[in-house]
């Protein structure tokens, strides 16, 4: 059986608080990020342990496994870490209305589309390119010369 499989099956070691307890490789392994990665939210203030064991390792709970989830899929939606840090507090105080958090969707899927409107640009460009090159030698490239060209209307 895997860390995984043991650590979602819940047959981990028990915590003081009854629930199962899992070291940072079995959290590792049950939320698919790096154990060094979950350090570094810890030492970032994004996720904490729930507690030290007698041999000073970390304990994990599920608590800890459903805010490391959010924090990945925040982070493969482009979230920067501070963007994460706001939005686990306003998540951790569940009577607040919601309307903060859509603001913060709502930025960060405009922040996207802009990005693919920038790519989309890019990719024009580099195909204009591509039809430049006769494919002769690099003295004579176009690709060469339309890259090293000084437009008066460039920043």
């Amino acid at each position: 059986m895997t860390a995984r499989e043991s650590a979602q099956e819940g047959t981990a070691h028990p915590s003081s608080h009854g629930e199962a307890a899992m070291s940072i490789g079995q959290l590792a392994s049950a939320s698919d990020v790096q154990a060094v990665t979950i350090r570094y939210y810890e030492k970032q203030g994004l996720l904490s342990p729930t507690r030290r064991a007698a041999n000073g390792y970390r304990e994990y709970g599920s608590t800890q496994l459903r805010r490391l989830t959010f924090i990945r899929r925040c982070r493969r939606l482009g979230f920067s870490l501070d963007d994460i840090r706001a939005l686990l507090g306003l998540a951790d105080q569940q009577a607040l209305p919601c309307h903060q958090i859509d603001a913060r969707i709502e930025a960060q899927l405009a922040e996207v589309q802009q990005r693919q409107r920038d790519l989309a640009a890019m990719e024009e460009e580099l195909q204009r390119l591509t039809h430049c090159c006769a494919g002769g030698v690099i003295a004579q490239c176009r690709i060469v010369e339309r890259l090293s060209a000084v437009a008066e209307t460039e920043e």
